[in-house]
């Protein structure tokens, strides 16, 4: 994959090149190149912002009878590094990384981590291209289509802490979770995890990481107790 078959999966043409270029420039590749200097960091940093603000705006539309509090939690669950990895992973953007040799060979074009910061830094990119309105096309294409999934599936719900306030409620201790089996490779695990207090099971969950096998178990443990 090249960058221009990115353009064309992306329906957008940029007019400076440099800074689709720069978009996937990871620090660990400065290291070894000798032709560059500066890393996507800063396209990323920018990138961050676009994304917080256009999509708040987004939901502040969308969803008007929302209190401030489920949006910020809607948010958090669409631009959280698992979000924007998937969508970097269906895009390619790992293909068209730059990296260190070491960073490569760690599995870095599949790192979650590194695959959002470069979702980001190429909406930095796209912004400083084209502007605020090219940015809120590619999200709307490529990103908020999630939106409905996790306010239909309620997946910005932190169950977690849900569960911590009732159980401390009737007991006075917190639920603890423990990760029971895992399987798949280091970039694409699945984990299971029961949630447990005073010795009790109160649920189980798997997820694609720890925390969303946690909050899985937790929600498992609220159904049983008819508080979802």
């Amino acid at each position: 994959m090249t960058l221009h078959d990115l353009e064309e999966n992306i329906h957008i043409t940029f007019t400076d090149k440099k800074l689709l270029e720069r978009a996937f420039v990871h620090r660990s590749y400065l290291n070894e190149a000798k032709n560059l200097r500066i890393s996507n960091e800063r396209l990323e940093f920018l990138g961050d912002s676009v994304l917080s603000f256009l999509t708040s705006d987004y939901l502040f539309a969308q969803y008007p009878d929302y209190e401030e509090g489920i949006l910020t939690n809607i948010r958090s669950s669409l631009v959280k590094t698992n979000s924007l990895a998937d969508v970097a992973r269906t895009l390619g953007l790992g293909e068209l990384l730059l990296l260190s040799h070491g960073e490569e060979a760690s599995g870095g074009r599949n790192n979650p981590s590194l695959l959002a910061d470069a979702f980001e830094a190429l909406l930095g990119a796209i912004y400083l291209d084209g502007g605020i309105e090219r940015a809120r096309t590619f999200l709307t294409e490529f990103l908020l289509p999630k939106t409905k999934e996790i306010v239909d599936t309620k997946a910005y719900v932190d169950y977690k802490s849900l569960l911590q306030e009732i159980i401390q409620q009737q007991s006075r201790v917190s639920p603890t979770y423990q990760v029971t089996k895992s399987e798949g490779p280091d970039h694409a695990k699945t984990f299971w995890v029961q949630a447990t207090a005073n010795g009790t099971v109160l649920g189980d969950g798997q997820g694609k990481s720890k925390q969303e096998a946690e909050q899985m178990a937790a929600a498992n443990a609220l159904e049983k107790i008819g508080k979802t």
